[in-house]
């Protein structure tokens, strides 16, 4: 027999089951990478050594969190080798302007900026403009959404 309190039960619970029947999110991946190469192609280090974005060569690369990072020569991979924490851009080399926003997005390898040793990269050229306006403040930010913005 059915009890007005029994059918209020019900109803109420009926939300929270359709919540725990929903398939989980998938989170994003550690590192952006397009057909499974970070940062486009370009040599991590590069931007260390060349002061500028440099395209990789496809047979010299290293494994970052389970993507390839390409590197101009086998220098610079033997320096990314020894130090990959110095030379990996921070956030996975999402936008760190979006991180710092609370969101992922793709990055241009040409946007780029060198900040305390560490590689930070950005959606456009434009949006590191915006980023530069207060890179500490920008890096506080992120650093409090990362990784909590993979999902």
């Amino acid at each position: 027999m059915l009890t007005r309190r029994t059918l209020l039960a019900a109803a109420a619970a009926a939300p929270l089951g359709t919540l725990l029947a929903r398939p989980a999110l998938a989170m994003k991946p550690a590192v952006f990478a397009t057909d499974g190469i970070a940062i486009n192609g370009y040599d991590p280090v590069a931007y260390f050594t060349e002061g500028a974005p440099v395209k990789g060569e496809a047979g010299i690369f290293s494994d970052w969190e389970g993507a390839k990072l390409l590197f101009a020569s086998a220098e610079n991979k033997a320096m990314f080798d020894a130090d990959p924490q110095k030379f990996t851009p921070r956030y996975g080399g999402y936008c760190a302007y979006a991180v710092s926003k609370g969101a992922t997005a793709p990055t241009d390898p040409e946007a780029w900026t060198v900040y305390e040793d560490r590689l930070y990269l950005n959606f456009s050229v434009d949006v590191r403009s915006i980023w530069k306006e207060d890179i500490p403040g920008n890096i506080s930010r992120a650093d409090a959404n990362w990784p909590g913005v993979l999902g």
